[in-house]
């Protein structure tokens, strides 16, 4: 058969490209107008703020793309496509706000993993792989963060006892899920076992190890640095190592909420961080918007049409 020829197959894979590049754009123009008066206020406060660090800040957010695709190239033993595989990350940064907790960031670059070749399994171990670096790295800097900042994560008085009804259900939790887990235990088994071969893999090759780590250090790093720049753009008055220690801890508690992109409880987990560490109400509802407008809004429109053209392109 030649090259291009039709087939019901190529038919089909016409049929639901065309469905999935309109309803992309679509979505990002659905979810503008029913956040209108969130990003009318936040363009509103930043017309008003110190232009110098919202550059800084835009600069830092665009460079997390980049460092995206560097700890997914470390995570991976073969060469990837350098520039496909930085537009995958950053169309995928677009879908992970479309889609809950995480799922489209990581529907994105599975396929774009194994449209570069690689087999289904060994795509979720490398995405399996990029995530327990990216934790590992966030549970560091927040232990070197709490030690260099004394006293900030603290908890609130007269929380025992819902610490200990939060421990009670999780006990219940685990009993309740251990048996099924149990049933499933070789599956669970054989999965580990190949990200442990892929995590071996990975650092028997130098470097593709500071790939890993160095990306996910410096993705984590310049979300941090974004929103330093942003809340001294808004005059936030609070030290830098705090405000970084507050954003990795605020983003690693939104992240077990399944909202797309943290929308809502990052908002809310920042703010009520921010504001517990003694900045003013309406200085932290700033740089939280400014923060979100950043890293969401501006480039939410521009990923998806990315996404799009991949998508389009036979990429993904």
């Amino acid at each position: 058969m030649t090259p291009g020829a039709y087939t019901p197959s190529s038919a089909r894979r016409r049929y639901w490209r065309l469905p999935l590049t309109l309803a992309l754009p679509a979505a990002a123009g659905w979810l503008a107008h029913r956040h209108w008066p969130v990003l009318a206020s936040g363009a509103g406060r930043l017309a008003v703020a110190d232009h110098g660090w919202l550059l800084v800040a835009a600069t830092a957010v665009t460079a997390t793309w980049a460092c995206s695709a560097l700890a997914q190239q470390g995570a991976v033993p073969r060469a990837l496509p350098a520039g496909r595989l930085v537009a995958a990350q950053f169309a995928a940064s677009a879908a992970n706000h479309v889609l809950p907790a995480g799922v489209g960031a990581g529907a994105v670059t599975l396929r774009f993993l194994m449209r570069c070749g690689l087999p289904a399994g060994r795509s979720a171990t490398a995405l399996a792989v990029k995530a327990t670096a990216g934790a590992a790295v966030r549970g560091a800097l927040i232990a070197v963060l709490a030690l260099a900042c004394p006293g900030v994560l603290r908890l609130p008085s007269g929380s025992g006892g819902r610490i200990a009804l939060a421990l009670a259900l999780a006990v219940v939790l685990a009993v309740a899920v251990l048996p099924a887990l149990a049933r499933r235990w070789p599956r669970a088994r054989r999965a580990a076992a190949a990200v442990l071969a892929d995590v071996r893999a990975v650092h028997a090759r130098p470097r593709r190890a500071a790939a890993l780590w160095g990306g996910s250090l410096a993705f984590a790093g310049l979300h941090a640095v974004a929103l330093i720049a942003v809340t001294q753009a808004v005059a936030l008055p609070l030290p830098p190592a705090r405000v970084a220690l507050l954003y990795l801890a605020a983003s690693s508690a939104a992240a077990l909420l399944p909202t797309p992109g943290g929308l809502g409880s990052l908002d809310a987990a920042l703010g009520l961080a921010l504001t517990a560490a003694g900045a003013p109400p309406p200085a932290a509802a700033s740089a939280v918007l400014g923060y979100r407008l950043l890293t969401v809004w501006l480039p939410l429109i521009p990923g998806l049409l990315v996404l799009a053209v991949l998508v389009r392109r036979r990429t993904l």
